[in-house]
C-alpha cells in the first residue's frame, strides 16, 4: 500500500514557475512508477508525465514538454514536479500516480494503482 499527498499549487501568473511535490507513504517507494496527471474542469484525466523507479527514464505530453521536469528523491520518499513557463491552459488539478509495475501504455491512468488527492494550479494571463 501507498498513500500519495500533493503539495505546493497554487494561483500564479501566466510565465511563473511552481513545483509541486508529491510525498509517499511507505518503504517501497524506490520500486514504484511515479507520474503526474491532471485534470481542467469538464475534461478527462490527462497524462503529465512519469518516471521510472530509478530516475533514468522519462517522458512527458507533448503539451507541457520543455516546460515541465519530473524528479524524485527516493531516499526522502517524494516525486516532484517543477513547472516552468506556466500557461492558462496549465491551469488544473494536478495528480500524482504510482505503480509498482509500469504498465502500458504508462500514459494511461488504469496503469496506476494509487493515487493522492490531487493539488489546485491556477494559471490567469
Amino acid at each position: 500500500q501507498v498513500q500519495l499527498v500533493e503539495s505546493g499549487g497554487g494561483s500564479v501568473q501566466a510565465g511563473d514557475s511552481l513545483r509541486l511535490s508529491c510525498a509517499a507513504s511507505g518503504r517501497a517507494f524506490v520500486t514504484y512508477y511515479m507520474a503526474w496527471f491532471r485534470q481542467a474542469p469538464g475534461k478527462e484525466r490527462e497524462f503529465v508525465g512519469y518516471i521510472s523507479p530509478n530516475g533514468g527514464m522519462s517522458s512527458y505530453a507533448d503539451s507541457v514538454k520543455g516546460r515541465f521536469t519530473i524528479s524524485r528523491d527516493n531516499a526522502r520518499n517524494t516525486a516532484y514536479l517543477q513547472m516552468n513557463t506556466l500557461k492558462p491552459e496549465d491551469t488544473a488539478v494536478y495528480y500524482c500516480a504510482a505503480d509498482r509495475y509500469g504498465g502500458t501504455p504508462i500514459s494511461s491512468p488504469r496503469v496506476y494503482s494509487y493515487w493522492g488527492q490531487g493539488t489546485q494550479v491556477t494559471v490567469s494571463s
